[in-house]
């Protein structure tokens, strides 16, 4: 079915995205001094919001109408999967993502790594959400 495999598809790219953020794109940012990285953690989390976001919801929306196609609910458990970054960024990440995007470059501290390293470790979730999405969706295929 069309629609199950784009929702699949969605969210292995968000889970893709997701876990090159963890495994790439942190650790190498990491590396930088600290106004830098907090320049580039500005700049990468703005466009990648946008594009994880746009994803959750498209694979999402599509596991939905998956299921009212096919009656079957593993498609409602992998759409849930797939939008639970919502309401997990929302609530557990909004308050580190805000205190970064409000702090000013040229004002970046210690106190700012440590909060690029906390924004790292709850964005784990966010990949572990994408993959156990995908293996929902994936389940709900066969």
């Amino acid at each position: 079915m069309l629609t199950g495999q784009l929702a699949l598809t969605g969210a292995a790219i968000f889970t893709g995205a997701a876990f090159y953020v963890n495994i790439a794109e942190q650790p190498a940012r990491l590396l930088l001094d600290t106004k830098s990285l907090l320049g580039e953690w500005k700049v990468s989390y703005q466009r990648g919001a946008i594009m994880q976001a746009s994803l959750a919801l498209i694979s999402g929306a599509l596991g939905i109408l998956a299921y009212f196609l096919t009656w079957d609910w593993r498609w409602l458990i992998g759409a849930a999967l797939i939008l639970a970054p919502w309401p997990y960024t929302i609530f557990i990440m909004m308050p580190t993502n805000n205190q970064l995007k409000t702090t000013p470059v040229e004002s970046a501290n210690n106190n700012t790594r440590d909060f690029i390293l906390q924004w790292g470790r709850l964005h784990i979730v966010r990949t572990v959400l994408g993959a156990a999405a995908t293996a929902a969706f994936l389940w709900a295929l066969n």
